[in-house]
């Protein structure tokens, strides 16, 4: 009888092609030794940490610096449609040993912010430009290490002696500094190749000459590529591929979890994968759909009934909700709700919760699209929840942006300073979507489009808009923090001017309260939220 946990038969030994389900995943070094899937996983690993140089097998000092310890790590990757690509095996350092100032010492890399990959999904729809996805292989190991750190030799590791360390050369999987360490060799590399890092983001990067423009979004180790000029976008692939072990996944279909779909109408994400896998971790898959994600009027507190026991499932669910409203603004509000609870969740919460689940379980194919068809102008839209949280009587700003018809960036959040009144609570967040369109008016000149002013900020409160208007009233805001004046500037010098929208049509108001179903889907429907059914092509 077999007693290795994980480990198949060796008539087996392509069981990769089987379904992930029926893969169990070891979490030590036992289990997955001695598994020819496995073991291949963790030579092709050693394989490339040794082509890349990524240490030198020394002996150990006397008297010995401090040394890091290593673990594997594995994993299956699978495709979009849930078969399995490969088994992946990854040395990781034990950084949580690393010293501050010893053995590191900045440890930021930037990433790109979904606002800025919905962006550029949006203008690659509008100009009709390609859109090329890359994954660079074991992109970690490319860093170089400016600190001298020695790691005991890995399990499974016959080269050497065993009482000699590796002396590291290059950046490790699970060091603090490791992400930072591959963004310095990558910007190194990109600029060699002629781009710029934008000022308005450090992860897009732009060239541009008389030929046209490429443009590269940056997030780890995956990048996108578009533009208008089809040599540079090779020239590029092949600038990379020169310095790295680039894999080309051609056009953009499947990124950080987002399934980017595409046709004459234009660009829709979504993350209908994502939502199947939530609902399958949690049980969810055979649910009661239901049309709106949150009842009506509903309010949540602190202390909705007794604390939950382990809240760690709870957290484990709104924590894939915060990241799924990248693509669904029509669970923004719900989610905001239930993320303040994280902490000492009650019974009450995951009711909340579930009753998300259940609405996505009926809208698993919905995603935002982004027309190929409209007029590149920028414009916003604002509102607010006035004391709406009952713990803090806090009110909650809500608001978003668009970009011809389609909408590249929107935010919901409590606001951090009590408002006196429902329009001061408006003019906070009127002032803080300011700061928004303004930025993304920049972001886009990186993309080559001009937005002119005046750029349309349009309110659902008069009294709002004649303090941003009227320095006269200054009586009714002097207790109101100078920053949130800057929206006054704005107005003032002609970048924004302000419109009057009738609460029926301000699509704002989906971030800041619940709606009956027909409400609900009729703002949803102005945010462009579409079925992918509805919108067909490929990717």
């Amino acid at each position: 009888m077999r007693t290795t946990q994980g480990v198949p038969p060796p008539r087996f030994d392509d069981y990769v092609a089987l379904g992930v389900d029926t893969l169990i995943v070891p979490t030590t070094f036992k289990q997955a030794h001695g598994n020819p899937i496995w073991d291949r996983a963790m030579n092709e690993e050693f394989s490339a940490l040794e082509a890349n140089r990524t240490w030198t097998v020394v002996d150990r000092l006397n008297p010995c610096p401090p040394t890091i310890g290593s673990r594997w790590v594995y994993a299956i990757k699978v495709r979009l449609d849930g078969s399995v690509e490969r088994n992946r095996a990854r040395l990781v350092a034990l950084g949580y040993t690393q010293e501050y100032g010893v053995d590191y010492n900045e440890t930021f890399a930037p990433v790109a912010k979904m606002s800025i990959v919905r962006t550029m999904l949006a203008v690659a729809a509008l100009q009709n430009w390609p859109l090329h996805q890359l994954d660079v292989k074991n992109a970690f190991l490319h860093g170089d290490l400016e600190e001298v750190i020695y790691i005991e030799r890995p399990p499974g590791y016959t080269v050497g002696h065993e009482d000699q360390v590796c002396l590291l050369h290059r950046s490790l999987y699970g060091l603090k500094q490791a992400s930072r360490a591959w963004f310095e060799k990558f910007h190194s590399t990109i600029t060699q190749l002629g781009f710029q890092q934008s000022l308005n983001d450090p992860s897009l990067f732009t060239k541009v000459t008389a030929a046209g423009l490429v443009v590269l979004l940056f997030y780890v180790d995956d990048m996108v590529i578009t533009g208008t000029y089809m040599k540079g976008i090779t020239q590029l692939k092949d600038g990379l591929k020169q310095a790295f072990n680039i894999k080309d996944l051609g056009t953009l279909s499947y990124f950080l979890g987002l399934e980017v779909s595409r046709n004459d109408q234009g660009i829709l994400p979504s993350q209908r994968k994502y939502i199947y896998d939530l609902l399958t971790d949690h049980n969810f898959e055979d649910c009661k759909p239901v049309k709106t994600p949150m009842e009506v009027n509903l309010k949540l507190q602190k202390d909705s009934g007794s604390r939950l026991k382990d809240g760690s499932q709870y957290r484990s669910i709104v924590g894939s909700l915060i990241y799924l409203s990248a693509t669904r603004p029509d669970i923004a509000y719900v989610v905001q709700v239930v993320s303040q609870f994280m902490t000492e969740p009650c019974v009450d919460h995951p009711v909340a919760v579930h009753r998300i689940l259940r609405y996505l379980h009926g809208t698993l194919d919905v995603g935002i699209l982004f027309p190929s068809s409209s007029t590149p102008t920028l414009c916003a839209y604002s509102n607010s929840d006035f004391a709406g949280c009952l713990d803090t009587r806090r009110s909650t700003s809500g608001w978003c942006v668009q970009f011809g018809e389609a909408y590249i960036s929107w935010r919901y959040k409590k606001q951090d300073k009590l408002s006196k009144s429902s329009t001061e609570a408006e003019y906070r967040a009127m002032s803080e979507v300011g700061s928004e369109i303004v930025w993304l008016r920049r972001l886009l000149s990186d993309f080559g489009i001009t937005c002119p002013a005046p750029l349309s900020l349009s309110v659902d409160n008069t009294s709002a808009i004649r303090i941003a208007t009227n320095h006269v009233l200054h009586d009714h805001t002097k207790h109101i923090e100078i920053h949130v004046h800057y929206i006054r500037d704005l107005v003032r010098d002609g970048t924004i001017v302000l419109h009057h929208l009738q609460t029926e049509e301000q699509v704002a108001d989906l971030f800041t309260k619940a709606f009956s179903t027909s409400r609900h889907w009729y703002l949803g429907n102005k945010l462009m939220l579409r079925d992918r059914h509805q919108f067909g092509g490929g990717c």
